[in-house]
């Protein structure tokens, strides 16, 4: 396996082992054998959603209100804030819980050679020289090199290799990783962040990609703060001109800059998730971050592992190739007799299963003498006797060790290179007299592929999404695996992983350290892809939270799941299809919000403007923008559950043909609005306190207006809206009626005048209809 990229540190070590007082030295030098956790205190990640260009504007209100004594007013806007500072608290991301798994994936315990005795010592006081026994069954507690003994040792979840690793003195074994037969006494070579296991808990601390919800909602704050900005700017100039009060001129002030928040927006951003996450929790997808579900709707780019990913991670008898005089069932069962039943070794275990499911269980020889695998000949060896006594020997192990002893018919290595060619590890077997072996069969092993990953992956492409192996295995095994499960796109070389990748060059990356997974998601982003990783072990654990969204499959470990933002809870990855088509339709709904939103925020602050020019007073006050901003935008969020259709292809946000449709819309809103305000000013003759409430009508009648033209995908009677979208509308127009008719927070109007109102944004809805469609026919505005 190749090494990682880590240092090594020059070590002495004595025979009696290090002394206390030299390890307290290196403890000092080194540091314990820990991952460092530099997680914030809570109270610190809350206080920062506090801290936003959305929390500023709401602040610098609540400041205003303080200081024109209106604190029931501030009281509310307060409340606001908190809101959606709690909501959006629960999205925080996961490195510190991922680390603290890390932590805890380290043995707790080792023992280590002290002043030349043997003793128990916490695994994080180990040092680099320090020298340790590694039992059958322990988790190796820091990377070490083996002095003496032999060890089969699991490394699935560390480097991706999907069979256990063999070592013997001078080999290398990593921490984190479980003896799974033998014994040894190693040297520790390193330590903490260190080890190969500890830089892949740097690189979860260090990973981080901005999520396109964060980049959706910065867009939309902007834009509004450019329009409407510049826009109240000038309203307040030009009141300045008319010699309004200065107390006037703050209210006016003070109720453009309402106007200009999007108050609910981010609540809206999380309640869509949450609403997403239940959805998914149905089908046995967890969310470990709420932003995953807007994630998974713009994924064009699935980065999936080999091993617990794409295949079982269980080894099984994928091919018996019996040679001459033998046949499938005699090869298991000699096979067999060459394998151990004390250890944990699942090649052993796999073959000894085999074999008894051919022969029923029962064995024509007797077994006399076994010799374990010894590492340095590649081998295990039997001695059985037969009915008649005879003496048979067995040997079991690598091609190439057993060709060397035994004879092999001349398309042996044909075949060997076959069956390896399709992803297979080959184990032979030979039989004989002692010096006159011959090759009895080949047995090949293979972790198979999951039953839905070849389904899963025709499907993703149906919905754009293109799939990538990304894997720690060897090229063969990747390329066999790849090609089963239809994964397109050559093996990416060994030298080219360092080099910017092409995502349409290459489909499959092998032999893949942590580091340039992380590396390979950076590229794919950098790319302006949205990348999707799908993986199950600690290797994985930084590039799943590198990615906008990491996927744990259910076998995952502890790690890779903290890391991940959606983990499965069910076997197999059927929920990443409907994690993908679930957050398109939350994107559907997210971006009508949107939509709606804009019209109604870039309209409400023009209007400001012209109501001023057209009456010589203000037209709302901070009082009524608080109410609409209550009745109006907060319901608004129902948008949240309404009926909505996934896209055929990733969803992105397009902002700039979204604010250009809200401008043209925004702008047929405003002249109903301007137009209602002026049959109030010169046909009703109303007062300047019943034109505000005239004014404070049309904008939430005409904002129903808008909700129901924009929510639809085609016509405005195409789809039925959802109970909750009804039942909000109603609530709206009944809360404002019985405010407007009974005058309370405001002046009283006739129940005629609010039904005129009422009936006159019922026919502004079909005229925002047929214009919206003839906007989404446009070629520039395909993406509205």
């Amino acid at each position: 396996m190749p090494a990682p990229p880590v240092p090594r540190m020059a070590t002495a070590t004595t025979p009696a082992g290090l002394t206390n007082a030299e390890a307290g030295r290196r403890l000092a030098e080194f540091g314990p054998n820990a991952v460092a956790d530099e997680a914030p205190p809570r109270w610190r990640l809350y206080l920062a959603k506090l801290w936003a260009p959305i929390p500023w504007m709401l602040e610098l209100a609540i400041l205003l209100q303080v200081w024109r004594g209106e604190l029931v007013e501030a009281a509310v806007i307060v409340g606001l804030l908190l809101f959606n500072a709690t909501l959006g608290f629960v999205q925080e991301g996961r490195a510190s819980t991922a680390l603290a798994m890390l932590n805890r994936k380290l043995a707790p315990s080792a023992l280590v050679r002290r002043d030349g005795a043997w003793v128990r010592r916490p695994a994080s006081q180990l040092v680099p020289g320090d020298t340790i026994r590694l039992a059958l069954g322990a988790l190796v507690p820091a990377d070490a090199r083996l002095v003496s003994g032999t060890v089969l040792v699991d490394q699935s979840t560390i480097t991706g290799e999907s069979v256990p690793v063999d070592a013997g003195p001078g080999g290398s074994v990593y921490a984190g990783s479980l003896v799974r037969r033998g014994e040894a006494i190693a040297e520790v070579t390193a330590t903490g962040s260190r080890t190969y296991f500890g830089r892949a808990a740097e690189l979860v601390r260090i990973a981080h990609a901005r999520s396109t919800e964060q980049a959706a909602i910065f867009a939309v704050t902007r834009n509004l703060i450019l329009v409407n900005g510049t826009v109240a700017v000038l309203v307040v100039a030009y009141a300045w001109t008319l010699t309004l009060p200065s107390a006037a001129l703050i209210s006016l002030a003070l109720t453009a800059l309402l106007a200009t928040i999007p108050v609910a927006l981010p609540a809206t951003f999380t309640l869509s998730a949450a609403i997403g996450a239940q959805a998914l929790a149905r089908r046995g997808v967890l969310l470990t971050r709420l932003s995953a579900a807007h994630e998974a709707a713009a994924m064009d780019v699935l980065c999936a592992d080999k091993t617990g990913t794409l295949t079982r991670n269980a080894l099984e008898i994928a091919e018996v190739r019996a040679m001459a005089g033998f046949d499938r069932e005699r090869v298991l069962a000699m096979a067999a007799l060459a394998s151990s039943e004390a250890d944990q070794d699942p090649v052993d275990a796999t073959i000894r299963a085999a074999a008894a499911e051919a022969t029923g269980g029962s064995a024509s020889e007797r077994l006399v003498r076994f010799v374990p695998f010894d590492p340095a000949t590649k081998t295990a060896e039997a001695v059985v006797l037969d009915d008649a006594g005879r003496e048979l020997h067995i040997s079991k192990g690598a091609f190439e060790a057993i060709a060397r002893a035994a004879a092999t018919p001349p398309d042996a290595r044909r075949m060997v290179d076959e069956l390896a060619g399709a992803g297979n590890r080959i184990i032979a077997v030979a039989a004989g007299t002692p010096g006159s072996l011959r090759l009895a069969g080949l047995i090949a092993l293979g972790d198979p592929p999951r039953e839905d990953s070849a389904g899963l992956v025709a499907t993703l492409r149906d919905l754009r999404v293109r799939t990538l192996m990304v894997t720690g295995d060897s090229a063969t095994t990747a390329a066999a695996i790849a090609h089963r499960v239809g994964i397109a796109g050559a093996v990416c070389p060994r030298e080219r992983l360092a080099d910017d990748p092409s995502v349409d060059e290459f489909g499959v990356f092998a032999r893949v350290l942590p580091a340039e997974k992380v590396r390979l998601v950076e590229a794919l982003q950098s790319r302006g892809h949205v990348v999707g990783m799908c993986g199950d072990g600690a290797n994985d654990a930084p590039a799943l939270r590198q990615a906008q969204i990491g996927i744990a499959v259910a076998s995952a470990t502890d790690v890779a799941k903290a890391a991940a933002g959606m983990v499965m809870t069910e076997p197999g990855l059927a929920g990443i299809v409907f994690a993908i088509r679930e957050g398109r339709i939350g994107f559907q709904r997210l971006r009508t919000y949107a939509l709606n939103m804009l019209v109604k925020k870039i309209e409400v602050v023009l209007f400001l403007a012209i109501g001023l020019a057209l009456t010589g007073h203000a037209v709302m006050t901070p009082v009524l923008m608080v109410l609409m901003l209550m009745t109006n935008d907060f319901l608004a969020m129902s948008l949240t559950t309404d009926r909505a259709d996934p896209g055929a292809s990733p969803s992105r946000w397009h902002m700039g043909n979204i604010t250009g449709t809200a401008i043209v819309l925004g702008a047929c809103k405003l002249a109903f609005s301007v137009a209602v305000l002026a049959v109030g000013e010169y046909r009703l003759d109303l007062g300047p306190g019943e034109l505000r409430t005239l004014a404070f009508v049309t904008l939430v009648f005409g904002a129903q207006a808008v909700l129901y033209a924009v929510r639809a995908g085609r016509r405005i009677w195409s789809s039925r809206p959802s109970g909750w979208v009804l039942a909000a509308s109603a609530a709206d127009i009944v809360i404002v009626a019985v405010l407007a008719l009974s005058g309370i927070l405001m002046d009283a109007l006739p129940w005629h005048v609010l039904a005129g109102v009422l009936a006159a944004a019922a026919g502004l809805a079909l005229v925002l209809d047929r214009l919206r469609l003839a906007l989404m026919r446009a070629p520039d505005r395909a993406q509205v």
